[in-house]
């Protein structure tokens, strides 16, 4: 059974509670976003698999998920990298924020997001029980396509894509590494 880090709005841990009844509840609990770069200032998607418990088959960052007891989230963020997408690089914290989605199945997600973006341009390998499909997209496809095709992308990634775009424009060293 999967628990996930209760939280308050100051991501000060209040406890713990199995993930299904936190997302039946809206309780709001630790959670990160990794979102991964190439050569080529490409975004790397991940599309949800079609047996995920929400959001499945919707596109979204390379990975996201939630820390265990006790776990960091950065260690927690390379932990699913590795696990979902099959690959491991450098991540570096960018910003945190809060959301609160519904979605149609009576499942929610409140979450205080830790978000760290990477690079990394070796070969992807995923977990086909957590990824339908990847692929690189520039900002200017991704521009396209949340503007015009909302409903493709899950939505944390909507929430957080022109934040990461804001991050990136004021990190400029980032955006060189």
């Amino acid at each position: 059974m999967e628990r996930v880090v209760l939280v308050d709005e100051n991501d000060n841990e209040l406890g713990t509670m199995e993930k299904m009844e936190a997302h039946q509840k809206g309780l709001l609990h630790r959670a990160f976003s990794v979102f991964i770069f190439n050569k080529n200032g490409e975004m790397l998607l991940q599309q949800r698999s079609l047996r995920k418990y929400h959001s499945g088959g919707l596109w979204t960052n390379a990975c996201c998920s939630h820390p265990r007891k006790d776990e960091k989230p950065l260690d927690a963020a390379h932990r699913r990298l590795k696990e979902e997408m099959g690959f491991e690089t450098t991540l570096t914290k960018a910003f945190d924020f809060t959301y609160n989605a519904n979605f149609n199945n009576g499942l929610s997600e409140h979450e205080f997001d830790h978000v760290f973006v990477g690079y990394y341009d070796g070969i992807v390998e995923p977990n086909f029980a957590e990824v339908e499909s990847y692929a690189y997209r520039s900002f200017d496809r991704l521009d396209i396509g949340v503007k015009e095709y909302p409903d493709f992308f899950t939505e944390w990634f909507l929430i957080a894509y022109p934040k990461i775009k804001e991050w990136l424009d004021k990190n400029e060293v980032f955006k060189q590494i």
